[in-house]
């Protein structure tokens, strides 16, 4: 027996056998209060005994009769697990035909040629000694009737009668088990196996019922091909007869099984430790139940009770001792046996008489932690004698609790039934008896549920395609969430086409096997919530076949089909197609449809049509293809039930009338011979109907008409049988010509410096001479009276839809002289221009300066040239030169201004600080104002004195190591600023920039209510930016010419109902000369030399 404890380990691994230590043991556990004991513990060595020695003689079988292959396995402990396999430890295979039972037999219901073999062998594996055991191959061949009709004619005279019987068919007879009926005796608990095997030709068929009742649900299952019935975990309303049936075409047998349920025993109600106190009372219950009846006895310190020592306390009354006014000598353990020729249950019971103030087990401070809305139990387990009372406190100086929404458990745990947020916080248990009183505290923490707020959803994706379900969840901040997915409540298969996201599962490439149910399952430490949702893979339907013709009348018919599989997508209607092989074979036509319930339709039919129809079934994933075409129908001939459609009267030449329809399809001829009688008369003129009879054409020409005048128009249809009903009127026009008279009254306002409106009179309706489509307006610059030079005159054109009288002109340009003229449009085309309208445009303000050039720099001056602006816009009276110093620490001087003559291109500029750069800001202006402007920079030279003391302190050695250790810190810095730079830094002449602001640009502030910020996209780059201007310092502006945005109709641009412009105009101007929102490029290296002197 193993050190302090009351294991007994027998080992037998180096010598000793197992037989030796065969037997019952039972272990006892005794101190000075008692003694409990154990069950029995039952050891027997485990036995693989060797199969006995035999002679088994071949079987030979007739073809179709059965065989029973008998295996007869060694009897071992525990019993053997039986299979049948080849010399190649191949299984056997298995069937309805072919089976073993559950005693390891091999059953043939009939026998086949195919079964012929010599090594029919039965294995027995005997788990516990991992030992498996063969019996001898049986060999098995089977006489077909061929092979025994040879045999027996070899035998035989020829006179003699010979010959086997075919192999006939034969009714069920069971071989396993005999009989009609047999009994089964199972325990409670158990799974009860009932096996019925038959023999027959064909093969019978099983089948199981319960007389008098039916087989358990859900426990119920069928092995071997249903030649087993299992149910599991039967109990006493299992028992009954079970009725196998074995039927094939000839017949069937039966047998009855008469199942008893027999229990072993077991507990109703066990005995439980019991505490007391000195002259308390108490009971001890034990209470089992099984079939049959177990009998209760009891037993004191493992001693049955009657005789063991005498205690007054007690009183033994059946399956139960009352104890009354007991003492601390009554202290024992008492077991309760309940036994049955089954088994039997034995339980200990302590009875302790003790007197203890109150003690609380459970550990102090325990934290607890529960999900809103669910239940949460605070343990108190305390111990004492007599029993304490327990009370419940929440909070330092809380009042006891009571209520309904406390439950309170004679364990001592207090159980709040719906615990919310606010019921968290520090709880007090306090036990208490005659003897004292303790308390402990507990902690519970209400966390919010875990919810998934996004659910999976029902999806129908087809074949191939890729499909995705959400689980969004949301969760407590203090839980850890995990999140799985499962297939019809099973792994997701190992296949790369899923792909789980952090919030979703993808299946792409969808297949049918992807077909189930999938599941999101959210687990954390306190909860776990899930939600399912089934994908279906659907499909077209596949076609519907056997059609079918019936009730054929002259104008109807009734078709009817039979649906294809739907393919998990229910079919939503049928499609009629129908095809005319008298006028239009091979061409399908749709007929009508109707809905996916129905498979028979009444059909409309026109007369003179060869009729074949064919059906089409339309699922939400698309249409099936179409079935094959039914029997064709034709109809007899008649009069024509319609007349041409879409009559139209349009002229294509100013004295005709050309009248064109649709024909009737070949089906709507109602027969042949099919032609048309063309009517017509003027309109409001009391003329007679003019009609003309033509073939089956869409198109007839009435010549020698006026111009464009109404007629009256109507077109029916008639064959070899008859006129179709009388045809309704429509209105047509004779053709139309050009329009006679130009637009008069021509006036021009001009808005401003880039639009203009013109106003027109309309002309009288009689002179358009057709449809009024609109007006156009052409219009051209013929000069720019800022250069007094002409240029290629490029015509304009907007155009006016309807009855208009007015139209804006955008796009113009400023200060320049232009024509236009007005004409009508019908739909023949335009007719003469009005005379031509001179108007001219205002000024504007200039475009910048077309270059801005800085050269000769001296100690003290700079020589400036440019060039006018590219678009003047106007007459030009001055440029505004404005510039500034930046010192080497890239900040801005004074901005000076100089106003310059229009008429100058160069000036120099004296009076400059020596080895100084400056920042020039160039613009020209008119009597409007000033135009965009142009950037630059230059720097004038050093003073020559000053240069030649640097040279001369150059040539001294101190210089030139000092020089060098400066370029090496200058290194550096520059390495440190590129990274920073990179990493997005932000430099310090980016911060001294915004420090020193432009005093004639400063951002204006927001209770102005205006704009707040500044930048040039042009003109500030280089100094942002920090790069150097071209090496001839000289900035060229890309012309800029007004484009114009079409906004007439037609090719050049389009007006609203009232002539406005559609659209909007924006210009852009260069900002204002900035001291502080620019930031410069680095100084020159002469710059960095006068910094260090």
């Amino acid at each position: 027996m193993k050190p302090n404890s009351g294991t007994l380990v027998i080992n037998i691994m180096n010598g000793g056998k197992a037989e030796a230590y065969e037997g019952v043991y039972q272990c006892t556990a005794r101190n000075e209060r008692g003694a409990a004991i154990s069950n029995n513990i039952v050891i027997r060595p485990s036995r693989s005994p060797l199969w006995t020695k035999e002679k088994l003689e071949p079987n030979q079988v007739r073809e179709g009769d059965s065989l029973v292959l008998h295996c007869r396995p060694p009897v071992g402990l525990p019993p053997p697990i039986i299979f049948w396999m080849d010399n190649a430890f191949q299984r056997l295979p298995q069937s309805e035909r072919v089976s073993q039972g559950l005693n390891g037999d091999l059953y043939f219901s009939n026998v086949q040629p195919e079964d012929t073999r010599e090594d029919y062998i039965c294995y027995a594996r005997f788990n516990h000694t991992q030992t498996i055991q063969q019996k001898q191959p049986i060999s098995v061949k089977v006489l077909s009737m061929d092979s025994l009709n040879d045999t027996i004619a070899a035998n035989l005279s020829d006179t003699d009668i010979y010959g086997a019987k075919p192999v006939t068919e034969r009714q069920p007879v069971l071989l396993t088990p005999t009989g009609s009926t047999s009994t089964k005796v199972e325990l409670r608990g158990n799974v009860l196996l009932l096996e019925c095997i038959a023999a027959g030709l064909p093969t019978p068929v099983i089948r199981w019922i319960k007389e008098g009742g039916e087989l358990p649900a859900n426990r119920t299952f069928f092995e071997n091909f249903k030649k087993t019935l299992k149910i599991i975990d039967v109990s006493e309303a299992d028992s009954g007869n079970y009725k196998c049936i074995a039927r094939n075409i000839l017949g069937s047998v039966h047998h009855v099984i008469s199942v008893t349920v027999k229990a072993a025993p077991y507990w109703i109600t066990a005995p439980k430790n019991l505490v007391l106190s000195p002259g308390e009372d108490g009971t001890l219950i034990c209470r089992a139940n099984g079939n049959p009846k177990p009998n209760i006895s009891w037993l004191a310190n493992g001693v049955p009770i009657a005789i063991a020592p005498e205690d007054p306390s007690r009183k033994v009354d059946g399956d139960t001792i009352i104890f009354s006014h007991v003492q601390e000598r009554s202290s024992a353990v008492y077991q309760c046996n309940a036994s049955n020729e089954y088994g039997y249950l034995l339980a200990n019971a302590f009875v302790n008489v003790l007197a203890e103030p109150p003690r609380i087990l459970t550990p102090p401070n325990k934290l607890y932690q529960v999900i809103a809305d669910s239940p949460a139990l605070l343990h108190c387990a305390y111990f004492g004698s007599p029993k304490p009372e327990i009370e419940w406190f929440k909070g330092v100086k809380g009042s006891i609790l009571r209520g309904n929404e406390y439950v309170f458990h004679d364990n001592g745990t207090l159980e709040i039934p719906v615990a919310q947020k606010d019921s968290s916080g520090t709880y007090t248990c306090v036990a208490r008896n005659e003897l004292g009183k303790t308390q402990n505290e507990v902690q519970l923490e209400v966390k919010d549920p875990t919810m998934i707020i996004k659910q999976p959803e029902y999806k129908v994706i087809q074949r191939y395609g890729q499909v995705s379900f959400e689980c969004i969840i949301k969760h407590d901040s203090t839980l850890l969430p995990t999140v799985i997915w499962l297939k019809d409540n099973d792994e997701l298969p190992d296949d790369e086409r899923f792909l789980i996201g952090k919030d979703n599962l993808t299946i792409m490439n969808v297949t049918d096997k992807d077909d189930g149910t999938y599941t999101c399952i959210v687990n954390t430490t306190l909860d776990s919530v899930s939600a399912s949702a089934v994908l279906t893979v659907v499909a077209r339907p596949n076609p519907p076949f056997d059609l079918e013709l019936t009730g054929q009348l002259e104008r109807s018919i009734e078709l009817s089909w039979i649906p294809g599989d739907e393919n998990n997508s229910p079919i939503t209607n049928f499609v009629i197609e129908y095809e005319d092989g008298l006028h239009e074979p091979g061409v399908w036509h749709y007929q009508t449809e109707v809905p996916g319930t129905q498979t028979t339709v009444q059909l409309k039919l026109s007369p003179y049509v060869n009729y074949s129809f064919r059906v089409i079934a339309v699922n939400e994933i698309g249409r099936s293809q179409p079935s094959e075409p039914s029997e064709q129908y034709l109809t007899k001939s008649a009069n024509p039930d319609e007349n041409p459609s879409n009559v139209q009267g349009i002229g294509s030449e100013p004295d005709n009338l050309v009248i064109t329809w649709e024909s009737l399809k070949g089906f709507q001829s109602n027969g042949p011979g099919l032609q048309y009688k063309v009517s017509w008369r003027q309109k409001d003129v009391d003329d007679e109907w003019t009609s003309v009879i033509v073939a089956n054409v869409s198109k007839y020409i009435v010549s020698g008409t006026p111009t464009f005048v109404p007629y009256e128009i109507k077109v029916q249809a008639l064959n070899d049988l008859g006129y179709a009903p009388e045809p309704s009127e429509v209105i047509g026009h004779s053709g139309e010509d050009l329009p006679m008279v130009a637009p008069g009254n021509v006036q021009v306002h001009v808005i401003n410096s880039t639009l203009a409106k013109v106003h027109w009179d309309p002309v009288p309706v009689k002179t358009v001479r057709g449809h009024l489509q609109g007006y156009k307006v052409y219009y051209w610059k013929v000069q720019s009276l800022s250069r007094r030079s002409r240029r290629h005159v490029e015509k304009k054109i907007l155009t006016f839809r309807g009855n208009k009288t007015f139209g804006m002109l955008p796009g113009l340009e400023p200060y320049s002289s232009y024509k236009l003229n007005v004409r009508v449009v019908n739909g023949k085309g335009e007719g003469p221009a009005s005379p031509d309208k001179v108007f001219k445009t205002p000024e504007g303000v200039p475009s910048s300066p077309s270059f801005l050039k800085i050269t000769n720099p001296t100690l003290d001056s700079l020589t400036l040239e440019w060039g006018s602006p590219t678009h003047p816009n106007g007459v030009l009276i001055s440029y505004i030169l404005k510039f500034q110093p930046i010192n080497n620490t890239h900040e801005l001087g004074p901005l000076v201004e100089i106003r310059i003559p229009a008429n100058e291109s160069s000036m120099i500029l004296k009076n400059l600080n020596y080895s100084t750069r400056y920042k020039f800001y160039f613009n020209a202006q008119t009597s409007v104002g000033s135009g965009s402007q142009i950037t630059e920079e230059a720097v004038t030279i050093m003073d020559e004195a000053m240069a030649s003391r640097q040279v001369d302190i150059a040539t001294q050695g101190w210089f030139i190591g000092l020089m060098c250790a400066v370029a090496l810190l200058i290194l550096i810095l520059l390495i440190v600023c590129f990274i920073r730079r990179n990493k997005g830094g932000k430099y310090p002449v980016k911060e001294k920039e915004d420090a020193h602001a432009d005093p004639e640009i400063q951002p204006m502030k927001e209770d102005d209510g205006t704009f707040g910020e500044y930048s040039d996209a042009e003109d500030h780059k280089p100094l942002k930016k920090g790069s150097r201007t071209p090496s001839d310092r000289t900035v060229k502006k890309e012309d800029s010419d007004d484009s114009l945005v079409d906004y007439g109709e037609g090719v050049n641009g389009q007006f609203n109902e009232d002539g406005s412009f559609i659209g909007q105009y924006s210009g852009k101007k260069e900002k204002e000369p900035a001291e502080g929102n620019e930031s410069s490029e680095a100084p020159s290296p002469v710059n960095a030399m006068n910094s260090f002197v």
